[in-house]
């Protein structure tokens, strides 16, 4: 890939972290460095976005909405950036080590969630410690995730075990 066409990309996926997650976000994943790739998909669009010293995934744009999706390096990163609550569902002792190994992550183990998170948001999911658990779809707002005592909370996609 030519550099000025992955200057663009950069530019696209940082826009859209800062977008989706909050200012900064797109500094914070991918990185002014060489190490980003893009992988892309056959009309030539972001399909994954990887860093090439780690060998591992950050994060995938999903062709359905335009977001992102965190893998558990993303979340790490976010997880570094974003002090307490931001996009943070906080779960029990209880519940840690069943949503560490990707688990689902139920109302009634949840203790605390950032009120401007959004029913679909892509979250972080921490113990009572801030210790990364997971990331996840959130499945209801941060607010109903509090109030509800039943029920899915957050879907998770990759625990950090």
């Amino acid at each position: 890939m030519k550099e000025e066409e992955r200057d663009k990309k950069l530019k696209t996926a940082r826009t859209i972290a800062d977008y989706q997650f909050g200012r900064g976000a797109g500094e914070t994943l991918f990185p002014d460095t060489d190490t980003v790739e893009f992988m892309l998909s056959k009309t030539r669009r972001i399909s994954q976005i990887k860093d090439n010293l780690l060998e591992t995934r950050i994060a995938t744009l999903r062709s359905v909405d335009g977001l992102l999706t965190l893998s558990i390096e993303g979340a790490k990163r976010l997880h570094r950036f974003f002090e307490y609550p931001g996009i943070r569902v906080v779960m029990n002792e209880e519940s840690s080590e069943f949503i560490k190994a990707g688990g689902t992550a139920f109302c009634k183990h949840l203790l605390d969630a950032d009120p401007a998170i959004r029913a679909y948001d892509e979250v972080i999911l921490v113990d009572e410690h801030d210790n990364l658990l997971a990331t996840g779809k959130a499945m209801l707002s941060g607010e109903e995730m509090k109030k509800f005592e039943h029920g899915v909370a957050v879907k998770v996609r990759y625990g950090a075990s």
